[in-house]
């Protein structure tokens, strides 16, 4: 018997005193998949080890990281998708909590397509998206007039990184500050190299927000 879907999406937050922004990490997921986003999903584990890794650093600049976890896996429904409404109740909800304070988005996977889809909305300065999902097509005018960091590994065998490079071809021309970054041989789950994928998730995240 599989497990019920939570009615709503939920947030782990961690905050220092009065923070001024907030670094919004969405984990990654499957294309196709109801089963809820519990402790055991690989993906929402890969990316609270990250938000632990660039909390100490966000609280030095006075931002509070949160981390999103879906209610279910999958993207689902390509009209409709399920990450989609999830992040925009955390974005509602960073307006409940801390006011009209700025978000940095930072997606893994089809966290980072699920941020470009919500990238519109104006508490957003912009993306850093890691080893993301960005399938042909996939529209980019909701970065105008933001920023779009999009780093990628040549060996990712999940994701595309030559369509990750054409997506941010694509968002320069729809108006973002889009650029792309090599990470050379590397794979898809932010495990080779992984301490130039978190310099990289640390440092671009906070400056979107203190620039």
């Amino acid at each position: 018997m599989s497990e019920p879907t939570p009615a709503r999406p939920s947030l782990l937050r961690r905050e220092p005193d009065r923070p001024r922004g907030v670094i919004l990490l969405l984990h990654g997921g499957k294309v196709a998949s109801a089963r809820p986003v519990d402790g055991r999903s690989a993906s929402w584990r890969l990316a609270r080890a990250l938000q632990r890794q660039i909390t100490p650093a966000a609280h030095e600049a006075r931002l509070a990281t949160w981390l999103l976890r879906y209610r279910q896996r999958g993207w689902n429904d390509p009209t409709a998708p399920a990450p989609v409404a999830d992040a925009h109740w955390a974005l509602t909800e960073v307006r409940r909590h801390l006011g009209e304070v700025p978000v940095a988005l930072l997606g893994h996977s089809m966290g980072a397509r699920t941020a470009v889809r919500v990238a519109a909305d104006p508490l957003v300065r912009g993306v850093v998206a890691l080893a993301p999902w960005f399938p042909p097509g996939e529209p980019a005018a909701s970065l105008a007039g933001r920023a779009l960091v999009a780093a990628h590994g040549s060996r990712d065998r999940i994701t595309s990184a030559l369509a990750t490079e054409h997506f941010v071809h694509r968002a320069q021309r729809a108006g973002a500050r889009a650029e792309f970054i090599d990470m050379g041989p590397v794979g898809h789950y932010l495990l080779r190299g992984s301490g130039r994928w978190t310099e990289v998730a640390r440092s671009r995240s906070v400056a979107l927000l203190v620039e």
